[in-house]
C-alpha cells in the first residue's frame, strides 16, 4: 500500500494537516469528525487512480489547529476552513466529495461558494436532520438503535487499547454494510482513522437542527448524488430529495449497497464516478 504525502498548510484561519495522492484535477475530501493520517481513508481512495485528492483533517483533528471557540467546529465554519486551504494551494476551483458527514458539508460548500467548485460529489448524506426517519439507525425506533449508541460511547473512550478501538469499529461498520460477512474483503488495506470526541459531540448538537433544504436551490453546480438502496445511516430517501430540489443534479442509488457503495459495489461505483468526471470535462 502507497502512504500518502503529508503536508501542513498555514491559512488565515488556522493551520491545516492534509493528506495528498495521486495526479490529476484536485479533489477534496474530508469527514466531520473523522481523524485522518498517512494511511489515508477508503472513500478518498476511489479518486486516486485519476485525480490529485487533497484529504483535509478539520480543526481539533490530527495535526490541524485546535478550535479556539465552539463554532469552529461547525460545518459552516468547515467550508471555511476548506475555502482558505483551497487559495493556500492555489486552485482557482476543484472537485469536493463528501461521504456521510462529509456530504453534509458538501452541501453546505455548494450552497455558500459553488463558483469554487467544479463538481460536487455526495455520498450517502443528507441535508437535513436524517435521523427523522425510522429507517435511519439513529432514530431511537430502529431495532439496532441502542447497540450503535453503545458502540459510538465505548469508541470516544481515551483508555481503549488499540486492539479493542479496532473490535469496536469493525463491530460498528458493520452495521452499516449490506453484508456485513463480507467486512474483511471490503477494509483489506492498512486504512486506519482515528475519530474527534470533540467534533462528534458538536456535530450531535448541531445536527438536531440541521435543515438546509430550503437553500438547494442556490447550488449551481453541478452535483453527483450516490447513495446505498439500504442505507441505515442515511437513509436513500433523503438523496433522492436533495436530486429533488438540486437543480444541476444526477442520482445513482445502488441496488445491492448500505452505506459504503465504494466498497460494496466498488467496481460499478468507480465507474460511476468516472463517467460523471468525464463528462465534466
Amino acid at each position: 500500500m502507497t502512504y500518502w504525502d503529508t503536508e501542513i498548510i498555514e491559512t488565515p484561519r488556522g493551520t491545516f494537516e492534509i493528506f495528498i495522492k495521486g495526479k490529476g484535477t484536485p479533489v477534496c475530501v474530508t469527514h466531520h469528525y473523522s481523524e485522518f493520517n498517512n494511511t489515508g481513508d477508503y472513500f478518498a481512495e476511489t479518486f486516486t487512480d485519476v485525480n490529485k485528492v487533497i484529504l483535509v483533517n478539520l480543526k481539533d483533528t490530527g495535526n490541524s489547529s485546535k478550535a479556539v471557540e465552539a463554532h469552529e467546529l461547525s460545518m459552516l465554519d468547515a467550508v471555511y476552513d476548506l475555502e482558505a486551504i483551497r487559495e493556500a494551494l492555489g486552485y482557482s476551483t476543484w472537485i469536493f466529495a463528501g461521504h456521510s458527514t462529509g456530504g453534509m458539508i458538501g452541501v453546505i460548500y455548494g450552497i455558500h461558494f459553488p463558483e469554487s467548485l467544479n463538481s460536487l460529489i455526495l455520498v450517502g448524506s443528507a441535508a437535513r436532520k436524517y435521523n427523522l426517519s425510522p429507517l435511519c439507525i439513529y432514530h431511537p425506533e430502529h431495532p439496532k438503535f441502542a447497540l450503535m449508541q453503545k458502540l459510538i460511547q465505548r469508541l470516544k473512550q481515551k483508555d481503549l487499547s488499540a486492539i479493542k478501538r479496532q473490535q469496536l469499529s469493525e463491530e460498528r461498520t458493520k452495521l452499516s454494510l449490506y453484508r456485513p460477512d463480507q467486512y474483511k474483503n471490503y477494509f483489506s488495506l492498512k486504512i486506519n482513522k482515528g475519530m474527534s470526541a470533540s467534533r462528534l459531540n458538536f456535530f450531535a448538537r448541531e445536527a438536531a437542527i440541521f435543515d438546509v433544504t430550503r437553500e438547494l436551490a442556490q447550488i449551481s453546480t453541478r452535483t453527483l448524488i450516490l447513495c446505498g438502496k439500504y442505507d441505515v445511516q442515511c437513509p436513500a430517501s433523503f438523496s433522492i430529495e436533495m436530486n429533488e430540489l438540486i437543480p444541476t443534479s444526477q442520482l445513482v442509488v445502488f441496488e445491492v449497497s448500505n452505506h459504503y457503495p465504494f466498497l460494496e459495489e466498488r467496481q460499478l461505483f468507480r465507474q460511476v464516478i468516472s463517467n460523471f468526471l468525464k463528462s465534466n470535462l
